[in-house]
Parts: structure tokens; C-alpha cells; sequence
């Protein structure tokens, strides 16, 4: 299993929502790409990186320290937020991101992502954010009417790489994965899933690693308060 620190990017400043808020912001950091090299350093060979602004404005936002953060990560970089065009798609790729995460337009425009899984295999990841149960989009600041399993299962065959999902009510706020509705969507549908929203400290990736058809987990704020040793959650997920 892999564990995808978390860089999320809000005014070029590392931070952590709680529940998807932009109100309620807690700086972490002012050089992202500073960021990035201290997870390098403990072991991380993923990032899972977020642009905030990019994901309410619905167009790239943070792209300066996204490129910073580039070209001091040797790893690989799964990025989301605000990418709702094949445009944005190829420009990303160009720069060297390794993996998109679609959002929104997963919802609104579901051609964009099975002509972009079928053109970039194994580079597409579909979010599938949720407040009790239903989709939510728009940087979780609106909720649809459609289940997530239902948007899950429309991608199953497109090639996607994996389903991101998060519990949106548990994001940032160290209340522990949602191991029972992670392990539920895995099991439900055919595509690996990433666990996202609550993780706390090295009980949820023991928990989550036990979960069948889960491919990572992201941590964020547990990382930054010190609650998750990264190196250690590396190492107990290998």
C-alpha cells in the first residue's frame, strides 16, 4: 500500500482545511517545495498534491508551486484540484505531473475522463468525494444527488487508474480513516481504491492495509501535527 503525503496548496502556502472549508485554514509551511524534500527524505516515492484555489475557481490556481515542488520531488506527483479540461490534462503531463486526479468534471463531464484514461492510461484517477454517502464537488462546497457508488462503478471500465475517496466530514480533523465505507466502496466495484479524510496516526494504515483492494492512503494533517511518523507509516504499509 502506498502512503501519499499530502501538499495542499492555498496563496502558494501549505495548509490544511478541516471538512473542505477554506475558512478554516491552518498553515503548515511557506515553501511548498521545502515541503516536498522533507517527505523525500522519509522515504515517501509519492505526493498527492492538492490546488485549493485551483478547485473552487476551477482552472490551475497554484501552478508556480506546483512546478517548484516538481522539480525538487524526485518521486512521483498525483495531482488534483481544478483540472477540468483536456487542456489542463496535457498541460500538467507536459510539466511532468505523473497522475490527475479528476473531481468534478468526473460528475459534469464523464467523456473528459474516459477519452483521458483511454489517451493516458494508467494516469487518470477519479475523486470520488463524499458527505454522507452523496458525491460532493465544486471543492466539496456542493453535494449532488448521485451515490458514490454510482459514480464509482460509471468509471470501471474506462482504465482509470484508482478511485480516490474521502470521507469529506472526517478531512483534517484526525477523527480516523473511514475504514468501513473505504473497505465498502473497494469491495463494491473493480478499481483500486485511495483512502483520504481523518487519518490520525499509525492504527488507520495498519487498518486500512487490511482492506482489500486499496492501492494507498493519503495523510496530511496527522503528518504536519506529528501524530503519523511518515517514515514509519511508509514502512508499515510496505
Amino acid at each position: 500500500m502506498i502512503v501519499f503525503p499530502a501538499i495542499d496548496l492555498k496563496s502558494g502556502q501549505v495548509v490544511r482545511l478541516a471538512e473542505g472549508d477554506m475558512a478554516r485554514a491552518t498553515v503548515y509551511a511557506d515553501d511548498p517545495a521545502a515541503q516536498a524534500e522533507r517527505f523525500a527524505a522519509a522515504a515517501a516515492d509519492w505526493l498527492h498534491v492538492v490546488d485549493l484555489d485551483g478547485a473552487f475557481a476551477g482552472e490551475s490556481v497554484n501552478g508556480d508551486a506546483v512546478r517548484a515542488i516538481g522539480v525538487t520531488f524526485s518521486g512521483k506527483i498525483q495531482l488534483g484540484g481544478g483540472i477540468r479540461s483536456r487542456a489542463s490534462l496535457e498541460r500538467w503531463f507536459r510539466l511532468g505531473i505523473d497522475r490527475a486526479v479528476i473531481g468534478t468534471a468526473a460528475l459534469t463531464d464523464p467523456d473528459l475522463v474516459n477519452e483521458a484514461a483511454r489517451d493516458f492510461p494508467g494516469r487518470i484517477v477519479v475523486a470520488v468525494d463524499a458527505r454522507d454517502g452523496m458525491v460532493a464537488t465544486q471543492g466539496w462546497a456542493d453535494v449532488s444527488d448521485v451515490p458514490v457508488i454510482d459514480l464509482a462503478r460509471r468509471f470501471e471500465d474506462a482504465g482509470v487508474a484508482a478511485l480516490l475517496f474521502t470521507d469529506v466530514g472526517r478531512d483534517g480533523l484526525l477523527k480516523g480513516a473511514n475504514v468501513e465505507a473505504t473497505a465498502a466502496l473497494a469491495a463494491a466495484q473493480l478499481l483500486p481504491v485511495i483512502a483520504s479524510g481523518g487519518v490520525a496516526g499509525i492504527e488507520d494504515i495498519h487498518a486500512l492495509k487490511a482492506c482489500p483492494g486499496l492501492e494507498g492512503v493519503i495523510a496530511g494533517r496527522a503528518i504536519y501535527d506529528g501524530r503519523l511518523d511518515l517514515a514509519q507509516a511508509i514502512a508499515a504499509a510496505r
